[in-house]
């Protein structure tokens, strides 16, 4: 049987998803960093909004492959299935690695510089869930979440900043110059 390579967009975030809440994580927990962190700019931010653009972002071909990959990886990690150094690293959240905050900005980059400094703002304040699963890959639990906190904190990044791009064209909407097209962002 040819094995399944290629997914709808629907089928992509069911299954990021699934993934998420698989490792502990919902999409709600996601929307509330993306709006403690934009509802200090703006206070027209809605948490429905938030919570439609983790949804969107979730259904992205490049971030479905992130999640998945980052997902597995700890997942492998906390059974021990890597050899040599690399389990002790993976295992342990080594603070120097990066190659986790490497996927992070990657996510982060598809909403430009403000996406990954709003990244870098959840990465080194770690709200919410993030600091959650921060925690529990640190505290020698066989937990590991070295992919997983750096992955979700990108993700509410993105959301966030997808947010406030939406909160700036209904702004420019209401100029009656304004000309709209359709934008999938």
């Amino acid at each position: 049987m040819k094995p399944k390579l290629f997914y709808s967009r629907q089928e992509m975030y069911e299954l990021n998803r699934d993934k998420l809440l698989e490792r502990g994580v919902t999409i709600l927990e996601i929307a509330e960093i993306a709006f403690r962190q934009q509802s200090r700019y703006n206070k027209n931010i809605t948490m429905r909004a938030c919570i439609e653009s983790v949804e969107k972002i979730l259904s992205f071909r490049d971030v479905f492959h992130i999640v998945q990959l980052g997902a597995e990886i700890d997942r492998l990690a906390e059974e021990g299935m890597f050899q040599g150094p690399i389990q002790d690293i993976i295992g342990y959240d080594l603070g120097v690695f990066g190659i986790d905050e490497i996927l992070g900005l990657d996510i982060a980059r598809l909403y430009g510089a403000i996406g990954q400094t709003n990244f870098g703002d959840i990465d080194v304040n770690k709200p919410g869930i993030v600091n959650r699963l921060n925690q529990l890959g640190k505290e020698g639990s066989g937990v590991c979440h070295t992919f997983l906190d750096d992955i979700v904190g990108a993700i509410a990044a993105a959301a966030s900043t997808r947010v406030a791009q939406i909160v700036s064209e209904d702004e420019a909407s209401k100029d009656p110059r304004y000309e709209a097209i359709q934008l999938d962002i």
